[in-house]
Parts: C-alpha cells; sequence; structure tokens
C-alpha cells in the first residue's frame, strides 16, 4: 500500500524513502488494460521501469497515454492487471491539469512552498540551533556537542547547506524572477502554477518522476534547463511529451503505445523514428513474402483436393485453416518463424477445416501492417510573388491611449524566408503579430508592406492584401464542417463566388491531408483543426502567413507531419512568420531568429548565431545557457 505524505502543493505525491531497493525494477506493469463502460482505451500494457531508466511513452491523442501514467501513480485503477511498486518507493506525479487545482487559492508563497521540500534539513537546522545553545551551558556542554557533532554531518550530508541554493537555481531555471519567489500561489497564473509543481517537484527528488507534458507553459530557456537537468539527475523519470526534441535530449527507450500494449525501441527519439521505418519495412516485407507464400499453398490445395494427392491436400488445408485462425487472433508477426507448439499456447482453433473457398477468402482478407510511420507528398502552388523585403516596421509603440505597453525595435521579414520570433513567456510576441495582422492598430509608428504604409488598414482588408494568420488557440465555427470553414477563408479575403470558394477550400483541404470535408468540426481531432486553421489561411493566397504556437497540442508523430507541411510550403512563394517555443523545431524550420522582449529586439541572425550571443544568453537564454 502506497504511503502519502502531506503536499503543499497540488498533483506532487511522494512515499517515504528507506534505502536502497532490493529489486532492479521501480514500478513493474503486468498486462493492464482500461475501460470506461463498453469502452476499451488499451490493453495488454506490460514493462517495468528499471533504477534510472528515462523512458517516454508516445502515441495518437486519445490512446489512454495521460490514464495510464494516473494509473502507475496510484490515482486511478486499472479494469484489469497489476502494478507493482517497490516497497518504500518515492512518487512525484506531474499532471497535465495540475495547474486547475484549487489548492492553488492558498496565500503561501512559492519560496515557502518550496521550502517545504525540505522540511527534514530545516528541522535539523532548528535542533543545531538548539544545541549551540546548550553548549554554552557548562553543564549540558559535554552532551550537546557529542551530539551536534554527528547531527553536523548528517546535516552537511543531505544537501543543508546547499538546499536554499537549490531552490534558487530550480525556480530561475523554469523562468521565474526573484521577484516573483514571494508571489503567494493564488496569484500566480496557469503557467506559472504548472513550473511552481515542477520546481516542487523536481526539489522534492523522488525515486520516479512521472511526467505528464513537462514542457507546457516552458519558454525555450526552461525547456533546456530542464532537459539539462534530467539528463543530470540520478532517479528515473517516465515522461508523456509531445515535445520529440525534449525527447531526444532526454529519454533512452520509447515506448510506442496502441490500443493493445507497447512496443519497445531503445534509444532516443530519433532513433526511434529510423527504427520504426525499419520494423515496418521488414514487416512489410514478411507480410508480403508470405502472403504468396500463403497463394501458392492454396494453388496447391486446389489443384489437389480432388485428385490423387487428395490427403496431402486435406492435411496442407487443415494446418492452413489453423495458420490462418491463428494470424487471425494474434498478427501474422506473431505466428511467422514460430512452432505450432509455440502458437498454439496463445490461440483457440477449430478442428473441422476450412472449406477451399472459405481459405481463399481469408487469405485474401489478410490486410499489411497498420502502424506505417506517417508521411506527406504534397505540393502547393502560391498565386503571388513578393519583392525582397515584404514588411517592415519603424518606431512601432504598442498600448492604448494614455498607456504605453512597449516599444519595438525595427523588424523586417523578407520574401520566401521562414523567420522565428521567440523570447520568453510575457515578452509580447502575440502581441506584436496581432499588431502585424491588424487585429489592434500600433499607436505610433508605421507598418510598411510593399512599399506602402499599411498602419491604418483593418485586418480584414491586410488579409485581401495578403496578410494572414493562425492563432495558438484555435476559433473554429463549430457549427459548420470542415469544408465549410476553409471556404470561410476565400470567401472573406478572396471574394470569391461560393462555387469558387469550394472548389479553392477543397484543393487546399487536398494540399493538407484533410479529405473528409463534411466532417463537424466537433468531431475532428486536433491534428485535423490545425491543419483546418492552415488551410482556412491558406485559402486566401497568402504571401504572409504567420504561425502562431502551431505545434502546441499535438503529438510528436503529428508534430513531425506538420514540420514536413510547413517544410513544403515555405520557398513557394509565401513567406512565413512562426512562434515556437520549442528551439530544434526553430532551427529545423527557420532561416532567420528574431529574440524579442517586449518590443527590444536581443538578438537576430542565424540559431547558431543568436544561441551564442552574449546579451541573449544575459538576458534571456540564462547562465547556463
Amino acid at each position: 500500500m502506497l504511503v502519502r505524505v502531506a503536499r503543499s502543493v497540488p498533483g506532487i505525491q511522494t512515499h517515504e524513502r528507506a534505502g536502497k531497493f532490493r529489486s532492479m525494477s521501480l514500478i513493474t506493469a503486468a498486462n493492464l488494460a482500461k475501460s470506461y463502460g463498453p469502452d476499451d482505451i488499451f490493453s495488454g500494457v506490460s514493462f517495468a521501469i528499471p533504477k534510472g531508466a528515462r523512458l517516454a511513452i508516445v502515441g495518437p491523442n486519445g490512446i489512454g497515454k495521460t490514464t495510464l501514467l494516473r494509473i502507475l501513480y496510484g490515482e486511478e485503477t486499472a479494469s484489469e492487471g497489476k502494478v507493482n511498486r517497490a516497497k518504500a518507493l518515492r512518487m512525484g506525479y506531474l499532471p497535465q491539469e495540475a495547474a486547475s487545482d484549487t489548492a492553488f487559492e492558498s496565500d503561501a508563497s512559492l519560496w515557502a512552498v518550496c521550502l517545504d521540500s525540505f522540511a527534514d534539513l530545516r528541522q535539523m537546522e532548528t535542533e543545531q540551533a538548539r544545541l549551540e545553545t546548550l553548549m554554552s551551558d557548562p553543564l549540558q556542554a559535554e552532551t550537546a556537542l557529542a551530539r551536534y557533532g554527528p547531527l553536523q554531518a548528517e546535516f552537511e550530508q543531505c544537501g543543508g547547506y546547499t538546499y536554499l541554493t537549490r531552490i534558487r537555481q530550480v525556480l530561475t531555471g523554469l523562468g521565474f524572477t526573484p521577484e516573483e519567489f514571494d508571489y503567494p500561489l493564488c496569484h500566480l497564473s496557469g503557467g506559472q502554477r504548472t513550473r511552481a509543481l515542477l520546481a516542487r517537484l523536481l526539489l522534492v527528488d523522488p525515486d520516479v518522476l512521472i511526467l505528464d507534458e513537462p514542457t507546457n507553459h516552458l519558454d525555450i530557456a526552461a525547456v533546456e534547463w530542464l532537459e539539462d537537468y534530467l539528463t543530470r539527475w540520478e532517479g528515473a523519470a517516465l515522461i508523456v511529451s509531445h515535445d520529440r526534441y525534449f525527447l531526444d535530449r532526454v529519454a533512452t527507450t520509447i515506448l510506442e503505445m496502441s490500443r493493445v500494449g507497447f512496443e519497445t525501441y531503445h534509444g532516443n527519439y530519433s532513433a526511434y523514428v529510423q527504427d520504426r521505418q525499419r520494423r515496418w519495412d521488414l514487416r512489410m516485407q514478411i507480410f508480403e513474402t508470405e502472403k504468396i507464400r500463403l497463394e501458392k499453398e492454396l494453388e496447391y490445395i486446389r489443384r489437389n483436393i480432388s485428385g490423387q494427392n487428395v490427403q496431402q491436400a486435406k492435411g496442407r488445408l487443415r494446418r492452413l485453416t489453423r495458420y490462418l485462425q491463428a494470424v487471425e487472433q494474434i498478427g501474422l508477426e506473431h505466428v511467422v518463424g514460430r512452432s505450432w507448439g509455440q502458437v498454439a499456447e496463445q490461440v483457440s482453433t477449430t478442428v473441422s477445416s476450412f472449406s477451399v473457398d472459405e481459405a481463399s477468402r481469408r487469405v485474401r482478407s489478410l490486410r499489411p501492417p497498420s502502424n506505417r510511420p506517417p508521411g506527406l507528398s504534397l505540393h502547393l502552388h502560391a498565386s503571388y510573388r513578393s519583392g525582397d523585403i515584404v514588411l517592415r516596421t519603424k518606431n512601432i509603440t504598442v498600448g492604448y491611449p494614455g498607456k504605453v505597453l512597449f516599444r519595438a525595435e525595427d523588424i523586417e521579414l523578407r520574401r520566401l524566408e521562414t523567420a522565428a520570433l521567440i523570447g520568453p513567456n510575457g515578452a509580447g510576441k502575440t502581441t506584436f503579430i496581432n499588431v502585424l495582422t491588424g487585429l489592434f492598430p500600433p499607436t505610433d509608428g508605421r507598418i510598411i508592406y510593399e512599399g506602402k504604409d499599411i498602419s491604418a488598414l483593418p485586418a480584414h482588408i491586410r488579409s485581401r492584401m495578403g496578410i494572414t494568420r493562425t492563432f495558438q488557440i484555435s476559433r473554429p465555427l463549430v457549427d459548420l464542417t470542415l469544408l465549410e470553414n476553409v471556404m470561410t477563408g476565400a470567401l472573406f479575403a478572396r471574394g470569391l463566388t461560393r462555387p469558387q470558394a469550394i472548389k479553392k477550400a477543397s484543393d487546399v483541404c487536398g494540399f493538407m491531408g484533410l479529405h473528409d470535408l463534411d466532417k463537424p468540426v466537433s468531431k475532428l481531432t486536433a491534428l485535423e483543426i490545425k491543419k483546418m486553421e492552415v488551410a482556412r489561411a491558406l485559402s486566401t493566397d497568402p504571401k504572409i502567413l504567420m504561425l502562431d504556437e502551431l505545434m502546441a497540442g499535438i503529438s510528436s508523430d503529428e508534430a513531425d507531419e506538420m514540420m514536413d507541411l510547413i517544410k513544403k510550403i515555405r520557398g513557394q512563394g509565401i513567406s512565413l512568420c512562426v512562434i515556437e517555443h520549442v528551439m530544434r523545431i526553430i532551427a529545423a524550420l527557420t532561416d532567420r531568429v528574431i529574440v524579442l522582449d517586449w518590443g527590444r529586439k536581443l538578438a537576430e541572425g542565424l540559431y547558431s548565431e543568436v544561441s551564442h550571443n552574449p546579451m541573449v544568453i544575459e538576458a534571456y537564454l540564462g547562465e547556463d545557457a
């Protein structure tokens, strides 16, 4: 039974430590399954978390990754199977939805909550102070000194002289300023609450960290700090993350989750992608070879079932019947290359043989492997070309009458390039593109687009001129279908007739890999909504397309698909400007990086140049960049 300890921050639960573990595995899951009523979420999940492991669970949204983490931690029960945890195991869990917990209504400060992680050390500190007082009393000095020496040694060994420094390092690494250390929990924003939970969890120093989307609400500097922290940390970690670049740095084993269990890949995420393709190619080759063999076997049976070799043909038909039943029950890859004695333990077969026609139908019904790695083969032809400098700003001021939010340094966007706007959370990146796209005008300064001052023009006019964007939070028209949502871009910006808009939207949806055009928006997946947002923007025939956190909320495979798509869009007459927190995505996609901090341009250039700029390191990336 798990022993809970008091917790000052929601989402953090630990278990009391009692020396080294006898077992090499800290957590073992055996044949776990989960269902809600008639709906099966997953089944057949078995794996172990050894000491020091760095495991990452990947898979499509809705496959049950978060549910599995809750089961492993003990916050939810499995419908079948068993979870074994090492005795005296200390576990720490960061859930996705932690920031909404009512415990954040507390008036306790962020610093005070972090201090609670070191309650034992603080108690030892108090005891040392008491003993120091007693040592001034001649009658009690000898006894106090005898106790003080071992206590001081234990205090030092447990980090008593460094725990305050640790708190500062963790809070600073996760993006908190010294002024924010004293903020009450109830005053923290959603992103700050998630970071506060993560800080508390790291300071507790459990044996196993279970992290569900830990990079949500972290800017680039904080993500890179967390990567370095976890690579140096000695405990085990089980991670669910959509950030494949984070997993590249941190994970050493990838567990690919499906409805029927896990497939294990050793190495980081990049190694997983390569190995997955290799495995699929091998499975496809085995499938094609085996299907040809079965068809030849059928041909022999068909020729001889009524001839001189009837007994041999009937024997082959009996073996083919049980073989096909086994393949249908456990899959081709679990049958090929194994003896029937091994296979028979896992399947149930009939005594009677299929007819020749039935055997032939079942061979034809065999399907190739279904877990093919995603890929795109798309082509886009833009309607316009732009000058070398598409857009530039001059002395822009953003704010309201009587109140200036920030003054932006001059910025240029160039033809056919992909530029990235980066900066810490709250640096004004989204506000800046709101101004560029006309959602609200600058209070002063000019926006020059193809030689014309467009500062006073509203958003719909700028959209018709070729400046459009996607939003960090999608805003689909929920009462319309996928196609109708995409059509709004063509109707609104290009002024097309309805038949023209239908054709335009259909073409763009095909380019985006969206084929179920009459599907209601309420039924779309997260990836489909992202694709629909881009399709709607592309239906306006943009010259400049601004993408605000396009990769947020989709899986790693889906992010790969979107990255491939962006690579195909770029360089075809459309200039791209992206806001993104994952620096490796930026490095892979962009030609130029602009580092902003409330209008102040800290640096500009290639990522390799920007990441080594002393001003950026000091003011943005931090001392450990």
